[in-house]
């Protein structure tokens, strides 16, 4: 594979607007970007202008990048229990939705929510209400909410994949949901990809319950902490706990050749840190 086959990258800001995203990931030789649509610690946000959205879309660079999708803002929780907290959760990630099929992106990860104290069913059920809810003022829009494995802290959910597929049965337009796989938080949660064997069984496993055609992006994040940990903290490819041959196989299996894979690690403003994360990755499949 050349380096412009494998869909690789890394989330980028949008300061100074979300075209410049683009030639963020453009100057460290990304194929695949993430971006949030707007501020990703307010609620919400003015509505993008024509300008914002021609800039983007007519970026000379935007061809360079094969895959660009979206993550949603941090304050949102469809299992939110408080009723204003539940109707800003829905009225942001409907907006998100809008701005980024207004870009034209094909999904906009979500962290599925934490129930906080209601219980695991309660929450589940919540979210798919939550999600039908969004749906529903956004009839029209193309762009897909993918779910995002989470690490289970808290009352966090999405941690198991079976919590996950039971969003997806619950839901009443499931067609509009896929899923975003972050290795560090999987590990995290308790699942063994500390080894090839083990991450083969663990995709196995996520097919079995969820399915790998549900399977629309990866997050390549090493772990700060250890497996069954429950805590997020996200670590440098090989400078964590999950060790490489979890990203071996994730950069080399044939099914995720189309899968866009994207860091999530600690960096600066220069994304050097990007630009080792990257080639150590890159290397994994070079060594093949």
């Amino acid at each position: 594979m050349t380096k412009s086959e494998v869909l690789l990258g890394a989330h980028m800001s949008i300061g100074g607007g979300v075209h410049t995203a683009i030639e963020r990931g453009c100057s460290i030789q990304c194929t695949a970007i993430q971006i949030f649509v707007k501020n990703n610690m307010q609620w919400f946000a003015r509505p993008l202008t024509r300008e914002e959205i021609r800039a983007f879309l007519e970026h000379r660079q935007r061809r360079e990048l094969r895959s660009i999708f979206a993550h949603a803002n941090y304050l949102i929780n469809p299992a939110a229990t408080n009723p204003q907290f539940l109707t800003n959760s829905i009225r942001a990630l409907a907006e998100e939705l809008t701005r980024a099929d207004q870009l034209e992106l094909p999904f906009l990860v979500l962290h599925p929510g934490a129930h906080l104290g209601a219980g695991e069913e309660a929450g589940l059920d919540k979210i798919a209400k939550s999600i039908d809810s969004v749906f529903r003022k956004v009839p029209k829009v193309k762009t897909r909410i993918a779910l995002e494995t989470t690490a289970g802290q808290g009352s966090c959910l999405g941690h198991r994949f079976e919590q996950i597929a039971h969003i997806i049965k619950s839901v009443r337009e499931p067609e509009r949901l896929c899923v975003c796989l972050d290795t560090a938080h999987v590990f995290a949660a308790g699942y063994d990809i500390g080894s090839e064997a083990g991450v083969r069984k663990t995709f196995r496993e996520f097919n079995r319950l969820i399915g790998l055609k549900h399977l629309a992006a990866i997050h390549v994040n090493d772990s700060k902490t250890p497996r069954g940990s429950r805590v997020d903290r996200h670590e440098h490819i090989g400078k964590g706990q999950i060790g490489l041959d979890a990203f071996r196989f994730i950069m080399t299996d044939r099914r995720f050749r189309k899968i866009p894979k994207v860091l999530e690690t600690p960096k600066g403003k220069e994304m050097r840190e990007d630009v080792i994360n990257l080639r150590k990755l890159r290397a994994l499949v070079e060594k093949k």
